[in-house]
């Protein structure tokens, strides 16, 4: 069976090739939620709004099960799954972004845009730079959201924007119909709804749009081969940048700090901490609809797989936990060494687009070194041992 934004080895996705996209919720997820969840009468759907969400979609605190709302998840979970179909293969094609529009660097220039239940994008613009609030939740927390990413870029990092040239991020609220994801597609960030019960939308974590625009990030700087190792580190790094931009925002130290990724995904009553835990890989959920958490912490346990373009979301565990290890292990503020370095090898123009974990964690231990020194240095090649990538005492290149 097909997973979530991802088609079977070998197979091509239909149409023509278009930009990359880049999914929050794992294949395997969505292969869980399609096998257990009951099917149930779909009600039709209602005239769209131009602002409002209609009310088929999912509305923040709205009662699971209402009456009138009775959604078939399993088709909710298939629908996603089929439309996903083609969006890792467009992914593994290695397609560069189209090119958006550049603003003055250091300028924030957003556009957000309603799908209003559809599938078809960009959508209709219903909020831009500078315009106040409008009564549509979500378009404000993809607003908000995207702000946020810009303005972590550009103090932290000084990074004007994506592609260090100030340009415009664009987002889509509203994609689809209960749609049980989120996805960069290389040149805007597209939020669907979530099925209303388990997955109950995406724009309010920091984090899930922190980890989809690295993505857009990375297209235009390292730009990683999505597949095997490569592609866990493309995954993982996407999960680094959504987690420090979190904690930026929170003003949390790396102590204090969840490392989950996607905890506000979730719906009343579901069994899970997030969609995926950088400090515990493992361990993020257990719940009788999504299964439990897949994902390895160290070398010992690498998942050897044709699925998901060689386990691109599950291997990711093992990155993960290393840089948990080496962000806690310095103290502070997580992006200030930790994500510094890795902020450091991901722009780096030497980076092979088909690195592997041992070639990335070397490189990072150079990084450190470069920058910090060799104490940082140390602690980085420790958190690497730590889960079996480097041997103990490995020296950098």
């Amino acid at each position: 069976m097909t997973s979530a934004c991802e088609t079977p080895s070998g197979a091509a996705a239909p149409g023509p090739p278009g930009p990359r996209r880049q999914c929050i919720v794992p294949p395997y997820m969505l292969e869980q939620l399609s096998r257990h969840l009951p099917q149930h009468p779909e009600p039709p759907a209602p005239p769209a709004s131009p602002f409002l969400p209609p009310p088929h979609r999912p509305q923040r605190g709205a009662e699971p099960g209402a009456p009138g709302r009775e959604p078939d998840l399993r088709a909710d979970a298939d629908r996603t799954r089929d439309l996903g179909q083609q969006v890792r293969e467009r992914r593994h094609r290695g397609i560069r972004p189209a090119g958006g529009i550049a603003v003055p660097g250091g300028t924030l220039d957003r556009n957000i845009s309603d799908a209003r239940g559809t599938e078809e994008l960009p959508g209709v613009v219903v909020r831009s730079e500078g315009a106040p609030p409008v009564e549509d939740t979500a378009v404000n927390e993809a607003y908000d959201g995207l702000g946020s990413v810009h303005g972590f870029l550009t103090e932290i990092y000084r990074q004007s924007s994506l592609d260090g040239a100030g340009l415009e991020l664009r987002a889509t609220v509203h994609y689809g119909h209960r749609y049980d994801n989120a996805f960069w597609d290389g040149r805007r960030l597209v939020f669907g709804d979530g099925d209303g019960e388990v997955l109950t939308g995406f724009t309010p974590s920091l984090s899930v749009i922190g980890h989809e625009l690295a993505h857009g990030l990375m297209q235009y700087a390292s730009d990683l081969d999505y597949e095997g190792q490569s592609g866990a580190l493309n995954e993982s790094f996407a999960d680094v940048l959504g987690a420090l931009v979190e904690q930026y925002v929170r003003g949390h130290t790396a102590e204090q700090a969840t490392w989950l990724i996607g905890a506000e995904v979730f719906g009343t009553g579901v069994q899970a901490r997030g969609l995926r835990s950088m400090s515990a890989p493992g361990t993020a959920y257990d719940d009788p609809r999504l299964g439990s958490d897949p994902q390895p912490e160290h070398m010992d346990r690498f998942i050897v797989t044709r699925e998901d373009y060689g386990g691109v979301h599950l291997n990711s565990g093992i990155p993960n936990r290393a840089f948990h290890l080496a962000a806690t292990s310095l103290g502070g503020h997580a992006w200030e060494r930790a994500g510094q370095v890795w902020f450091d090898v991901v722009t780096s123009e030497d980076l092979p687009r088909d690195v592997d974990f041992a070639g990335f964690a070397r490189a990072t231990v150079t990084a450190a070194l470069d920058r910090f020194g060799d104490e940082v240095a140390r602690i980085v090649r420790e958190s690497w041992a730590r889960v079996g990538v480097l041997t103990e005492g490995a020296s950098a290149p």
